[in-house]
């Protein structure tokens, strides 16, 4: 069933997120104010794979949830950039390795659906060349090419904490791309 929409008042707005109620009826049960987390922008993340020094990932801390884990380059898309386009910059901008093309769409997702309307895309790149350092020293710990095997590790210990990233490595490896 679909659940009908009668309206939408928003309690918190900002570039980063919107908080919204959402007057919604569950047809023949009842009608209630729902919370909705509105994300205004979607996030892109790639997958880069050198077949002889594996995945280029980063090991970082979120204080949010105060944990270390390891992840793929990813971030907002910006306005008027697709998708694509952004994880590309957020390879090159967060490990100083320019992906290489062609870029191979991976999966599309909506991470928490019950409650929000984030959009994740991931893409997959065969290889990377070095370009410098990382144009923002604080986005990782460290980066590294991390072999296949210790990725498929990382995966099945929770080492990889990061929903964006975890979805992206899962998939990319259930199509063989990995």
């Amino acid at each position: 069933m679909r659940w009908q929409i009668h309206g939408e008042r928003f309690i918190y707005q900002s570039d980063w997120v919107n908080l919204s109620l959402v007057d919604v009826e569950v047809p023949g049960h009842h009608r209630f104010d729902h919370h909705v987390i509105r994300m205004p922008r979607p996030a892109a993340g790639v997958v880069i794979h050198d077949a002889e020094r594996g995945v280029l990932l980063l090991y970082r801390h979120r204080f949010i949830t105060d944990t270390w884990g390891w992840e793929i380059p990813a971030g907002k898309v910006d306005h008027g950039e697709t998708p694509e386009q952004a994880a590309r910059r957020e390879g090159l901008e967060e490990t100083g390795w320019q992906p290489h093309d062609p870029l191979t769409h991976v999966t599309t997702f909506h991470p928490a659906n019950g409650t929000g309307d984030h959009t994740f895309h991931i893409y997959f790149s065969p290889g990377a060349t070095h370009v410098g350092d990382p144009t923002d020293a604080t986005e990782a710990e460290r980066v590294e090419w991390v072999p296949i095997d210790e990725v498929r590790r990382l995966v099945a210990t929770n080492a990889v904490r990061d929903g964006l990233s975890l979805c992206g490595l899962s998939v990319a490896f259930l199509r063989g791309l990995l």
